[in-house]
């Protein structure tokens, strides 16, 4: 099994090339690099040291309390971290700097592998969520390198699909050390599929483990007094295409009532930044860039948040959220996130890829689910004539990440054999 789906891997690669490619005449970060995507990457690593894989920018923001937490307690100990996109790779450059190395996860093909995992040496390697690669694990189960998989999800969706390779997606799991699930119930689907009991744990989620740091809440203030000192403000973020839409109709609705308002609109990736903003100037909206540097005139009614690593920062400016990747079937982004600023948050009925995390916000209070730009107008509306309707929200919502917080030093606890002895 795995050997017809390593030839397919290799077989692939003409079109993977292409689509780089093709990618890269909107981003054209996706044309760079490419030598680290096949293991070249020595002189840009330290070896025998922690690996840590998060693919994407999600992944990203769950992994910097972890990292932050084993560069605390292990200071002399190198630390790795591999992405598999541009927009992962500058979330992990601009939330470390030069306190890790960055490089991207070569793609799962032997030679790759074999020449990366030459280069990088680790002695422990840590996966954030759920990236299984056959010959990745195949190849740290022979080198005897402990692979542990943190903050583990599994949806119902996906385990159905792995039932369809059950052979070896049992070979794979068998080959794990440790998997730390978010819940009981994510944990039961990998020991349906054939993970060992003796090697799980449930930790609850990485991602209830962020906090807004004194400096952080310190610049957003300051941002707020520049920008909209006496204007309301509400923000979009993670938007995905289709949602840009809803979202200006309901900014153009909330204008009749609420004429200074002003929207931050976020879309999920770079290279949509341009297509907001042709979308923003079509509807009439007057607008500037984030990137621009300039503070927004009373006559702005839109800035396009099209920095990196700034949007912890911009939900603090704002009296409320809405997260997108939810009004369409992409399944939602971290709600997370701005309920550390105690604002109340709305997103979209999609919200497959933070289901457990949604349905505790929404017992508790601290989600507000819109389904149309008419829904998105109303509670708008709402939350921003009734201060402690608002502030009701705001408050629920930074509780539910309160009460749940504690995943962090589980792992930290269960990451400790692997690791060299500390000096307490």
């Amino acid at each position: 099994m795995i050997t017809i789906y390593t030839a397919l891997l290799y077989l692939l690669q003409p079109f993977i090339w292409l689509r780089l490619w093709l990618r890269g005449r909107k981003a054209p970060a996706y044309r760079k690099r490419w030598a680290e995507r096949y293991g070249f990457c020595r002189g840009k690593v330290e070896p025998n040291g922690i690996l840590l894989h998060s693919v994407s920018v999600g992944e990203t923001l769950a992994a910097i309390p972890l990292v932050r937490a084993l560069r605390h307690r292990y200071p002399d100990l190198p630390i790795v971290v591999t992405t598999m996109t541009p927009t992962g790779s500058e979330r992990a450059s601009s939330a470390f700097g030069n306190d890790v190395h960055h490089v991207y996860l070569p793609y799962d093909l032997p030679g790759a592998l074999n020449r990366f995992l030459n280069t990088v040496k680790p002695r422990l390697v840590i996966i954030m969520e759920t990236e299984l690669w056959p010959n990745l694990i195949t190849q740290l189960h022979a080198r005897r390198i402990p692979l542990v998989i943190a903050n583990a999800r599994l949806s119902e969706r996906s385990a159905r699909g792995y039932q369809k390779v059950g052979k070896l997606m049992q070979r794979l799991l068998q080959r794990i050390t440790l998997l730390a699930a978010q819940n009981q119930e994510d944990a039961e689907r990998f020991v349906s599929l054939g993970l060992k009991r003796s090697h799980l744990a449930v930790t609850g989620s990485l991602k209830f483990d962020i906090s807004v740091t004194p400096e952080l809440a310190a610049r957003a203030v300051t941002l707020r007094r520049q920008w909209a000192p006496h204007r309301p403000v509400w923000i979009a973020t993670s938007t995905h295409d289709g949602e840009e839409s809803i979202i200006l109709q309901a900014h153009r609705k909330l204008l009749e009532r609420f004429p200074t308002l002003l929207l931050i609109l976020v879309p999920r990736h770079p290279e949509r930044f341009e297509t907001a903003r042709a979308l923003v100037e079509k509807q009439g909206f007057s607008w500037i860039m984030r990137s621009s540097g300039e503070v927004p005139a009373a006559t702005v009614q839109v800035v396009i948040g099209d920095s990196m690593g700034e949007l912890m920062m911009l939900y603090g400016i704002a009296d409320l959220a809405f997260v997108g990747g939810s009004l369409v079937e992409r399944g939602g982004h971290n709600p997370l996130e701005p309920a550390a600023h105690a604002i109340p948050v709305l997103m979209g009925p999609h919200t497959f890829n933070f289901k457990d995390i949604c349905a505790r916000l929404q017992q508790a209070d601290g989600l507000i689910t819109v389904t149309d730009a008419d829904a998105l107008t109303h509670e708008i509306s709402t939350l921003l004539t009734d201060e402690d309707y608002r502030l009701y929200y705001g408050r629920h919502a930074v509780e539910v990440l309160h009460q749940n917080q504690g995943a962090l030093q589980q792992l930290l606890r269960l990451l400790e054999p692997y690791l060299p002895q500390r000096n307490h």
